[in-house]
């Protein structure tokens, strides 16, 4: 008891130092729901069908680059769902558009085909406060600037509330 009754302070500053380190390492992190990715899915359509697209996959995934939610429009042919994943796991990935990869391998940097994403255009990332939280990916629609086109009017989805 004497021990603890002497050595009381140094423990307390000890257990502070001690505790700080860890405190300073926690990152909040928003991510995308269920029911965010849908929203956004819904806005890409919307978008979609005002524009008479001909069809088109809508993929939205985590910023992992793993899928939360897919949709595909009537008209679409089978791959364009694989492509559409393949393109927001890229921007995701990158947080980045993939147009933007996509460009840089057109001017001459090839040596980023040999990392094994797809460098299409089409995937937007979604940013939330400045946070890269997801991204989306369209293929299938009439052109490359239409997927991006249609994926970017899924990012101005409301999904905050």
């Amino acid at each position: 008891m004497k021990f603890l009754q002497q050595h009381f302070p140094l423990l307390l500053i000890a257990a502070v130092i001690f505790s700080i380190p860890a405190k300073a390492q926690l990152i909040t992190q928003k991510t995308l729901s269920l029911e965010a990715s849908k929203k956004i899915v819904a806005a890409a359509v919307v978008y979609a069908k005002e524009k008479a697209a001909p069809g088109g996959a809508i993929a939205v995934v985590d910023n992992g680059g793993n899928l939360i939610y897919l949709e595909r429009l009537d008209g679409t042919f089978a791959a364009a769902s694989e492509v559409a994943i393949k393109k927001a796991n890229t921007s995701a990935l990158f947080k980045a558009p993939s147009a933007k990869l996509e460009n840089a391998i057109n001017s001459g940097r090839q040596a980023l085909i040999t990392v094994g994403h797809t460098f299409l255009q089409g995937g937007i990332p979604i940013t939330i406060d400045g946070q890269v939280v997801g991204a989306i990916g369209v293929s299938g629609s009439a052109s490359a600037q239409q997927d991006e086109d249609i994926a970017i009017a899924g990012t101005k989805a409301n999904i905050s509330n």
